[in-house]
């Protein structure tokens, strides 16, 4: 059977009009595909700058634990790392010699390992009037050990107690202020933390003042009072926190 002329030229279209048609196809394809590509993967968050800070002196605590006074204890617990300090006072005399400081924090931890019943003495590090940093509870003062300093708030925090009473009006050196911001520069270091800023920390505990598992907004350098029904870390201490962030920030080149 003979097709008539136009009949056999739109035929012998068809190839080309297909072939057009992949080709649309195609490039459409490619278009979504290299708009797909355009955007990056999600990538970890890190610091725009280094914030890291010099690490202060820290005396060990080989100094003032021996191992008579020692008490069996399980292995320490970490946290990924520290995005807040909580800043105390031991609640104890303010007028001791520096040199007999080894011999105080060592009944703080008989009385916290005794009485108590804890691990471990809670805080991460204690500073004394003269500005020395001690080690407090074990695991590495480099690492993100957790304390058990804060109640509700011991994940991801390291806890600085000031040692001895500071109620309003009490003097607060500024030997010891400046050690306190010395150590949270470092340690709010490690993961880039501003010492003038606020961190999202949830609740493990309801016997803080937020129950378990409500998200508290809270300064990254707080007082103890900020996430527990307590007056520590005392008045005085307490309106020097302003001053210690802001030391804490320049120390970190902020």
């Amino acid at each position: 059977m003979r097709l008539p002329g136009p009949l056999l030229v739109l035929l012998g279209c068809v190839p080309g009009l297909l072939a057009v048609l992949a080709l649309v196809l195609c490039a459409a394809g490619v278009d979504r595909t290299a708009a797909r590509a355009a955007v990056p993967p999600p990538v970890a968050a890190r610091p725009a700058v280094d914030r890291s800070a010099a690490r202060p002196p820290i005396v060990p605590r080989s100094t003032w634990l021996d191992a008579a006074s020692t008490r069996e204890q399980p292995p320490p617990h970490y946290d990924d790392r520290v995005v807040a300090v909580f800043v105390h006072h031991t609640d104890s005399p303010n007028s001791y010699d520096c040199a007999d400081v080894p011999r105080i924090i060592r009944d703080l931890y008989a009385g916290q390992t005794g009485a108590k019943q804890w691990d471990d003495i809670g805080y991460n590090f204690l500073v004394d009037r003269c500005g020395t940093i001690y080690e407090g509870r074990a695991g590495g003062v480099d690492r993100p050990v957790t304390g058990a300093h804060a109640q509700g708030f011991n994940h991801r925090t390291a806890g600085i107690a000031a040692i001895g009473t500071f109620t309003a009006g009490t003097p607060v050196p500024r030997v010891m202020t400046d050690a306190i911001a010395r150590l949270a520069a470092w340690k709010l270091g490690f993961a880039g933390v501003d010492p003038r800023g606020t961190v999202r920390l949830v609740s493990s505990n309801s016997l803080s003042r937020y129950a378990s598992g409500t998200a508290a907004v809270l300064s990254t350098v707080s007082g103890h009072n900020a996430g527990f029904m307590t007056s520590c870390p005392g008045a005085a201490l307490t309106d020097r926190l302003p001053e210690i962030r802001a030391l804490a920030a320049r120390y970190q080149g902020r």
